[in-house]
C-alpha cells in the first residue's frame, strides 16, 4: 500500500528500519545521499511498522552482499568500468559521509560496490569533480596578456607573435604552440571583422561611388568592362557607366553625368580608396588626402568628398551590393554589337529594371522614393560648364609617333619620339605642345573609341613615301573615312585634306607600331 503523505507516519517508518542496519543509519545520518541509495536498491516506503517492513532490509542486505561478491571477482577493466558508472556526485558524498562516520576505505569499497582507489582518490579531492584530461604546465604559462596584446595588435598574425616571444623573451616555440594559445582571439577578430552596424542617410545626404570589373562578349570578342555604379543612399536609384579603363577621368565623367541625370548635387560622394582619387588613407592617424583634381571637381560641384576604411568595402555597402546587381542581372550572359550597344542597354536597363525593381531593403520601388522625397533634398545642380571641358595632361610620345589621350591616339612630330609634351584636352579639340610651342591640333574624338588621328607631315621622314601614303590609308578616322590634314598648327584637322574610305582595322591592331605598318606596306609594294 502507496503511503499517504503524513507526517506521523514518516517517523515510525524511518525508526523501526534504521535501527536494524547500521549502514543505512550512517548514510541517513551523513548525508541525504541515503534516499538515492534507497531508491537505487529497489527499496519502497511503507506505512507498517511491523516485521513486515524489516523484511523489506532482505533485497538490501543481499544486493550489497551481491556487489562485494562482484567486485571481489571483476577484471581491472571492469572494475574501472563500473568505478566510472558508480561515479556519481551523490556516490562520492556517501563516500565522505561513510569517512566521515569512521569507516575504512576497503570497507566502504566493498559495501559501494567500487575499487579502494576510487575511494582514496574522492578523499584526497574532498568532493566530487568532473572527468578531465590533466592540463600540464605549459611554457607560455604567464603570457596570455603579452600575447593577446602583440596578437591584435599585429591584427592576427601570429607568427609575428612567435618572432618577438623569441627576440623579446627568449621563448622559442613552434608556430603551431602560438596558433593554439591565440585560437580565442582569432574568434574575436573575425567576429569584429564580420560585425556591421546598418546605418540609412537622410535624401540628399549621400552618394555612394564605386568601379567593377566584369566580362562582356563585344562585337564577337571577350572584352574586359570596367562598370562605373553611382548609387543614391536614401532612394538606391542607380547610374551606370562602362569605360575600358577605371581612370580619374572616367571617374569625374561619370560623377557629371549622374548629378545631370538627377538635376541635382548630393552633400556628400562616399568613394573606396582608389589611387586615382585618394593619395593617403592611414586611419589610425587619423590622415585622409584627396588627390588634387578630385579636390576641385568637389568644390567646383559643391559636395564634400568621403572616403570608406581601407580594406573595409563595406562601409559603403549600398553601392558594394549595386554593382554586384548590374554584374549579375544587367551584363552577365548577354552579347553587344558593339560599345556603343553595351552603353545603350544599360540606360535602358537602369530606366526599365532598376528603377522600377522592388528594393529589397526599403520594400519601394527607387524611382518612386527619388521623386518623393530625394528629388528635392537635393542640391540644385549649378548651371556650370563641365568641369571636363578643358584640362591639361602630360603625355610621352610612343615610338609611333603618337600619344594616347582618352582611349584615342593622336600624331605629333617623329622627332618628337619618346619626348614629354603637353596636352590640353578641350571640348572639341586636342592640342599637343611642346618647349611651349603647338606642335599639333587635332579634332577631339569621343572618349575610347581605339581610333587614331594622324595628321599629314608628322611621319614624313620616317618611312619612304611610297610605304607612307599606304600606311595613312590603312588607318581609319573617327568617323570611318581616313583624314588626313595638314600639319599646319593652324588650321584645323583635315583642313585641305582628303578623305578616303580605308580599310577595316581591328581595335587589336590599332595599337601597333609604325615599323610593323611599315613592314606590312612595304611586302604589299614589293609584292
Amino acid at each position: 500500500m502507496r503511503v499517504v503523505p503524513n507526517e506521523e507516519a514518516r517517523p515510525r517508518f524511518g525508526v523501526g528500519l534504521l535501527a536494524s542496519h547500521p549502514l543505512l543509519a550512517l548514510l541517513h545520518a551523513t548525508s541525504s545521499s541515503f534516499r538515492l541509495v534507497w531508491r537505487h536498491l529497489g527499496c519502497q516506503a511503507t506505512a507498517k511498522n511491523g516485521p513486515e517492513a524489516t523484511r523489506k532490509l532482505a533485497p538490501l542486505c543481499e544486493a550489497l552482499t551481491k556487489g562485494s561478491a562482484q567486485a571481489a571477482v571483476l577484471s581491472p577493466l571492469e572494475q574501472s568500468s563500473r568505478d566510472a558508472a558508480l561515479e556519481s556526485p551523490e556516490v562520492v558524498q556517501a563516500i565522505l559521509g561513510l569517512t566521515a562516520a569512521g569507516w575504512g576505505r576497503r570497507r566502504i569499497a566493498q559495501e559501494l560496490g567500487c575499487s579502494p582507489e576510487t575511494v582514496r582518490k574522492y578523499r584526497r579531492q574532498g568532493g566530487w569533480e568532473a572527468y578531465g584530461k590533466p592540463r600540464r604546465m605549459g611554457v607560455l604559462d604567464g603570457q596570455c596578456d603579452w600575447i593577446k596584446e602583440r596578437f591584435l595588435a599585429h591584427n592576427g598574425n601570429a607568427d609575428v607573435v612567435r618572432q618577438e616571444l623569441a627576440s623579446e623573451k627568449g621563448i622559442a616555440v613552434s608556430l603551431r604552440t602560438v596558433e593554439r594559445a591565440v585560437e580565442p582571439w582569432r574568434q574575436e577578430l573575425r567576429a569584429a571583422a564580420l560585425a556591421t552596424v546598418r546605418f540609412e542617410t537622410p535624401p540628399g545626404k549621400q552618394l555612394q561611388a564605386d568601379f567593377g570589373e566584369t566580362y562582356a562578349r563585344i562585337a564577337g570578342e571577350r572584352a574586359k568592362v570596367h562598370l562605373c555604379v553611382l548609387t543614391l543612399g536614401y532612394s538606391r536609384r542607380l547610374v551606370v557607366r562602362a569605360y575600358r579603363h577605371e581612370r580619374q577621368v572616367n571617374w569625374l565623367l561619370a560623377m557629371e553625368e549622374a548629378f545631370r541625370h538627377w538635376r541635382g548635387v548630393p552633400a556628400q560622394v562616399l568613394f573606396d580608396n582608389a589611387r586615382a582619387l585618394v593619395k593617403e588613407h592611414d586611419p589610425a592617424r587619423q590622415l585622409l588626402v584627396f588627390n588634387e583634381r578630385l579636390d576641385a571637381f568637389a568644390r567646383y560641384w559643391g559636395f564634400i568628398p568621403k572616403a570608406c576604411r581601407p580594406y573595409r568595402a563595406r562601409t559603403k555597402g549600398k553601392d558594394e551590393r549595386g554593382v554586384g546587381y548590374v554584374k549579375t542581372n544587367a551584363v552577365a550572359g548577354r552579347e553587344f554589337a558593339s560599345w556603343e550597344a553595351l552603353e545603350a542597354h544599360l540606360e535602358r536597363w537602369s530606366r526599365e529594371v532598376a528603377d522600377v525593381r522592388l528594393h529589397g531593403t526599403t520594400g519601394e520601388q527607387p524611382v518612386v522614393r527619388f521623386q518623393r522625397e530625394e528629388a528635392a533634398a537635393l542640391q540644385p545642380l549649378p548651371q556650370k560648364p563641365s568641369f571636363l571641358a578643358e584640362r591639361e595632361l602630360v603625355r610621352v610620345v610612343h615610338n609611333d609617333a603618337c600619344i594616347e589621350v582618352e582611349g584615342n591616339w593622336y600624331s605629333v612630330p617623329w622627332a618628337l619620339l619618346k619626348q614629354r609634351v603637353s596636352v590640353l584636352v578641350r571640348d572639341q579639340q586636342v592640342q599637343i605642345r611642346h618647349g611651349g610651342r603647338v606642335v599639333a591640333r587635332h579634332g577631339r574624338v569621343a572618349a575610347n573609341r581605339r581610333h587614331r588621328s594622324v595628321l599629314r607631315g608628322h611621319w614624313d621622314g620616317l618611312v619612304p613615301p611610297a610605304q607612307l601614303v599606304l600606311a595613312e590609308q590603312s588607318l581609319p578616322s573617327a568617323d570611318g573615312p581616313l583624314c588626313v590634314g595638314p600639319a599646319s598648327t593652324t588650321s584645323p584637322p583635315c583642313g585641305g585634306g582628303t578623305r578616303r574610305r580605308a580599310a577595316v582595322v581591328r581595335s587589336s591592331e590599332l595599337a601597333r607600331s609604325l615599323a610593323v605598318y611599315a613592314a606590312e606596306v612595304g611586302e604589299e609594294v614589293a609584292a
